[in-house]
């Protein structure tokens, strides 16, 4: 898949999710066979780019490129300026974020709730192509509602404001994260236009990258809330989409690798104190569907310290480990 100047090799991009898609995450699933991996949105509002947060989500120092950064906001200079300002600081790829549906983002005229005023979403769009020389993305919905599906009319926008890579959640804003998405509309939108389509939602196995790609002809996948707890979900599907086979599933020992990795990461970006509660979500997402699941958390929680939380986690998984080999050979 072609960005812009920049090839993809791997066309399964991390799908920018606030709180989430921080730069340990991005890191940890490029490592892990992601070809692409957006940061998460941040704010085309000049007078929050030196806060804490904003400084931390601008920091790209040692990250492997293109670097994608999507971008939010409601006006059109301000956003041009936001694409420049990121550029200055290490962006190849501005993405424009109309495809939130938080309540917050929408209230302000933000995210997906852009797609309701069409010529509003030209004027950004127009503004940030010409603003900066890098490539522009957009991610959008399929539209604002079941009855209000305008995601081809922004795409043919998106193409003609030189957009070179469109981004499509297979559900509208109203729908948030319920139901299923659908992948009709992505498929009908790749018909339409030119440009690089990667298709989003609902994709969680490396079956179900096949059958999407296969449904809808996108050029690349966004996985999101998949990726949540288990980031090798990339080198599972790069693997079936390559070769039509599965790989077999981590081991304990690799996972307890992986986390304790993230781990460090997480209280080296963050700081302990920071670093230590952030760590919590992750803990949960990466034993989510696991038997031992509530044990864990109730052991990892207490943790009040970074090396509290490395011993714990690493404790736990050892035994476990213990526990499998002790299974197999009885």
């Amino acid at each position: 898949m072609q960005i812009g100047p920049y090839r993809i090799d791997r066309p399964l991009g991390l799908a920018p999710m606030a709180g989430v898609t921080d730069k340990p995450f991005r890191l940890l699933c490029r490592k892990l066979g992601a070809g692409l991996a957006t940061t998460e949105m941040t704010t085309s509002d000049p007078s929050l780019w030196h806060t804490t947060k904003s400084v931390r989500r601008m920091d790209h120092e040692g990250e492997p490129g293109p670097v994608s950064v999507q971008i939010a906001g409601t006006i059109p200079e301000r956003m041009a300026e936001a694409a420049r300002h990121n550029v200055a600081h290490g962006a190849d790829i501005i993405d424009i974020n109309m495809g939130c549906p938080a309540k917050k983002v929408c209230k302000a005229w933000a995210g997906s709730a852009l797609m309701r005023d069409e010529a509003l979403v030209e004027q950004i769009l127009r503004a940030v192509v010409s603003a900066v020389e890098v490539p522009v993305t957009l991610k959008i919905r399929t539209g604002w509602a079941a009855d209000q599906r305008n995601a081809p009319v922004i795409a043919r926008i998106a193409e003609d404001c030189g957009i070179t890579a469109l981004a499509i959640h297979g559900r509208t804003r109203d729908q948030k994260y319920t139901g299923s998405a659908e992948y009709d509309t992505i498929a009908a939108i790749k018909q339409q236009v030119s440009i690089p389509v990667l298709a989003n939602g609902d994709v969680d196995t490396p079956a179900k990258a096949k059958a999407v790609l296969d449904h809808t002809g996108a050029d690349g996948l966004l996985i999101g809330r998949a990726a949540q707890g288990r980031p090798w979900i990339f080198r599972e599907m790069a693997h079936f989409l390559e070769f039509g086979e599965h790989l077999p599933e981590p081991g304990l020992t690799e996972i307890r690798d992986i986390l304790l990795g993230h781990l460090k990461a997480l209280h080296e970006f963050y700081g302990e104190t920071a670093g230590v509660r952030i760590a919590r979500k992750h803990l949960g997402w990466y034993a989510k569907n696991r038997p031992e699941n509530n044990a864990y958390r109730s052991v990892v929680n207490r943790a009040e310290s970074a090396a509290e939380q490395i011993e714990l986690t690493s404790q736990y998984f050892d035994r476990l480990a213990g526990e499998e080999l002790h299974d197999q050979a009885a």
